[in-house]
């Protein structure tokens, strides 16, 4: 009996533990969470004030350090100037003029980078502390990998620009914000898989469901990507007609007829809008269902509250476009769109409960 309050006892000890590292996990992992929050942002500022551009060399390391003199500064002016989108959109401009726009890309990169020490360190520290459950080691060296695919990504979609064009390929920038959203939703998966939660889990139809909900949104925001790099939202500025009909005609007048779900402005914001209202319809959807197979518990309620914000984006979204995309608003719906991944997310992993404490699963409790 004695052997047996000793075995549990340690047990608690040991799981007392481990609760005080997930606390500082999360508290790590949110922190991550604002920061990429806040380089989703700073992109959506580069690509509105057709910064994106102004550094036409990639210098993962080197290029932590601005020009710190005017013969530096004039170096990288030197250097944008022999690209297209100074060619010909630029030209003229003043050294004054230019530093502004390379200050938004610099803070881009800088935060980019800034994010990977974020998440290396304290991962070193944590896992040879041995903080770090086994379960998450696998899981946190993915996310950091992506982070670094993530930058060659980036690179990948400003050297787009740098020949042809004046501005980046919207297939490269659509790729580039939507696995920016992959790797800001698995850090929100891990986060809150290391809650404590109140309630059961949910039963497996309501967990596919908001898994789904969640694959809905990464779509709206690819194509919201597509809008953004063909800049379709500054044409079309009407709601609820679209040119003057519910279906505008010319929808197809690429050949062939699938580039111009890419390539249309016309067709890309159609769609965008077609498919918001999709959406809309799936977070009512499952607003109602959850409610009504699990009435009064918290899973009901987050649903409830998921749908409102999609309203809200969607609110956000009409008034962007009525407005012809004025930068504030811009940045509003793409800020707002993390806030609706990020719940819809935290929703997803809270209908299936925390990880199970790994005492837990060793002692078969």
């Amino acid at each position: 009996m004695a052997a047996q309050t000793i075995s549990e006892g340690t047990i608690a000890s040991v799981q007392d533990r481990e609760a005080r590292n997930r606390q500082y996990l999360r508290i790590w992992l949110y922190l991550v969470l604002m920061v990429l929050a806040t380089i989703v942002i700073v992109g959506g500022a580069t690509r509105m004030t057709g910064s994106g551009l102004s550094i036409t060399e990639w210098k993962p390391i080197h290029g932590i350090i601005p020009p710190l003199g005017h013969d530096q500064w004039m170096e990288e002016f030197d250097k944008y100037q022999q690209i297209p989108q100074y060619q010909r959109l630029n030209k003229g401009m003043s050294l004054a003029e230019f530093q502004q726009i390379f200050w938004w890309e610099w803070v881009h990169r800088f935060l980019a980078r800034g994010v990977g020490f974020l998440v290396a360190l304290p991962l070193a520290f944590f896992w040879l502390t041995g903080r770090l459950e086994r379960r998450l080691k696998p899981r946190m060296v993915g996310i950091l990998a992506l982070g670094g695919l993530q930058g060659a990504v980036g690179w990948w979609m400003v050297a787009s620009g740098l020949v042809d064009r004046v501005d980046v390929s919207q297939y490269r920038l659509a790729t580039h914000l939507t696995l920016a959203c992959f790797i800001f939703a698995a850090v929100m998966y891990v986060a809150r898989g290391l809650t404590v939660y109140s309630g059961a889990p949910a039963d497996r139809q309501i967990q596919r469901f908001a898994g789904w909900f969640v694959v809905c949104v990464f779509i709206q925001i690819y194509l919201g990507a597509l809008v953004a790099g063909l800049d379709a939202g500054l044409s079309y500025n009407t709601w609820p007609l679209m040119d003057g009909t519910v279906v505008p005609g010319d929808l197809f007048p690429i050949q062939p007829i699938w580039h111009n779900f890419f390539e249309n402005p016309k067709t890309v914001q159609f769609v965008h809008r077609c498919f918001a209202y999709f959406v809309f319809a799936v977070a009512i959807w499952q607003a109602i269902s959850t409610m009504r197979q699990a009435p009064g518990t918290t899973h009901a309620r987050r649903a409830v509250l998921l749908a409102v914000l999609v309203a809200l984006q969607a609110a956000i979204g009409i008034t962007t476009l009525l407005m012809q995309v004025p930068i504030g608003l811009g940045l509003l719906h793409q800020g707002f769109a993390i806030v609706l991944l990020g719940f819809s997310v935290a929703h997803w992993r809270a209908t299936k409960g925390s990880y199970p404490l790994e005492t837990e699963v060793v002692s078969g409790r």
